[in-house]
């Protein structure tokens, strides 16, 4: 596979990297069936279900919230050498909260709030199973490059799901209802085809630097800096779809197609750029990258904050223009935060360190909505001044974290990365990669996980 030029991107080995055609194509069901529903769950409760927006609402943050608790034993299930089977697992359990969401009798919050749970551990455990199984089958920058693939796909299903349920949302409930039965075929569907790949690790002893093969296994990294800034960058990730709408419709009393041009433009961007941009990011260390994203996304808060300042008239266009910089501040996040979070990771840790990374990103998801409507009624500079504040600080954090000594430095050099990375100096010959024979994935019986 060569995908770690700069100059060129493989389709075909793209697609090998990322899991293989199957797998491709039981992300795209399973973000076309998430984008069906997902973004009009709230409307299903109000509307098909009769419950008051508020308690709609806490029951779809608590279902999100308790799902971070599954997370540790997603970790461990993810070490002990399960991979395609998680995948499959979180989808599956998405196919019990659209059927529990189905059945809900009208007037009842409880079902409705157990069937948000089970979406929620359903969507909080997919990006670690996924990372965990792409960081199977690839390596090194090809490694990267998929994961940015599988997030470009990811937002293209979820883009085509959501035009289509507003398009089909003029039937009212009897549509609503018609979309969720339709996820859930969607989900189970795309279960079927991820279990399919019959993909799973094997954990062994590998070997050490002298090659010796009792080795003892490197401690889990801590990465608190790096699991702390994480928390403030996913906050981008909810400034198209929260922030903005909020200051162009109550404060630039601004027309709400601007919002919807720039959740659109965002999506587009990232479904277009997030692969060229990931790969020629890769000349670059990924702690480097990273630590980029940070500064990229504070000159877009600050942005918006003089884009505010001209007030009625002007103020939309000038946001509208400051929002491509904050997506391509999100677009270089998403494309080496996972990355360098599986280098850090070793092989027999990848599992509990993808599941506690991912416990950062769901607590960001959390927890920013709240942050950013407590913060908007305060003025500009509240919001945009205190996110480019906290956000540069995380940025300076991430830069200056020192990795553990047992883990190979992800330096970066060269055009196609750090000499980590192409030589394989990560380590993770302790996983033999099992998989049937006659699928797309792993044409030899070991994979070895770089850098």
């Amino acid at each position: 596979m060569a995908i770690t030029s700069t100059a060129k991107i493989r389709p075909r080995a793209l697609v090998r990297a990322s899991g293989g055609p199957r797998y491709a194509v039981a992300l795209a069901v399973d973000a076309l069936g998430t984008g069906l529903l997902r973004p009009f769950l709230l409307l299903y409760g109000v509307t098909v279900l009769r419950l008051a927006a508020p308690v709609t609402g806490i029951a779809m943050t608590a279902g999100i919230v308790v799902g971070l608790v599954c997370m540790p034993a997603v970790g461990r299930w993810l070490d002990r050498g399960a991979r395609s089977t998680v995948v499959a697992a979180s989808m599956l359990v998405r196919v019990l909260g659209v059927a529990l969401l189905l059945a809900t009798p009208a007037g009842h919050a409880w079902p409705f709030a157990t069937a948000a749970l089970f979406l929620g551990i359903g969507n909080q455990a997919w990006p670690a199973a996924h990372a965990a199984l792409v960081a199977t089958v690839a390596h090194g920058r090809e490694r990267d490059t998929a994961l940015a693939a599988g997030r470009a796909l990811r937002n293209a299903g979820l883009g085509t799901g959501a035009l289509i349920a507003t398009a089909c949302l003029a039937g009212g409930t009897t549509a609503l209802q018609a979309l969720a039965a339709v996820t859930g075929v969607a989900y189970l569907a795309a279960a079927a085809l991820a279990w399919s790949v019959h993909l799973r690790a094997d954990p062994a002893t590998g070997p050490d630097e002298d090659g010796a093969a009792d080795a003892a296994p490197a401690p889990v990294p801590r990465m608190r800096a790096l699991l702390a800034a994480n928390v403030v960058y996913v906050f981008c990730l909810n400034v198209p779809e929260i922030a903005l709408p909020l200051v162009l419709v109550t404060q630039l009393h601004a027309s709400p197609v601007w919002s919807a041009a720039i959740f659109v433009a965002n999506t587009v961007l990232v479904v277009t750029l997030q692969v060229p941009v990931t790969v020629l990011m890769s000349r670059y260390s990924r702690r480097s990258v990273l630590a980029l994203a940070g500064v990229v996304l504070t000159v877009s808060y600050l942005g918006f904050l003089a884009a505010t300042a001209l007030g009625h008239g002007w103020g939309a266009p000038a946001v509208a223009a400051v929002s491509v910089v904050c997506t391509l501040g999100e677009i270089i996040y998403a494309g080496s935060a996972t990355a360098l979070v599986t280098v850090l990771a070793p092989a027999h840790a990848l599992g509990r360190t993808l599941a506690r990374f991912e416990l950062s990103t769901g607590f960001g998801l959390a927890v920013s909505p709240a942050v950013i409507t407590a913060l908007a009624p305060h003025g500009p500079a509240a919001l945009w001044g205190g996110l480019a504040g906290a956000t540069l600080l995380s940025a300076a954090a991430v830069a200056t974290e020192k990795d553990q000594t047992t883990q190979p430095k992800d330096s970066g050099a060269g055009p196609s990365g750090s000499s980590a990375s192409t030589a394989g100096a990560l380590s993770a010959a302790s996983y033999a990669v099992r998989s049937n024979t006659n699928g797309p994935i792993g044409s030899s019986p070991h994979s070895s996980r770089s850098g």
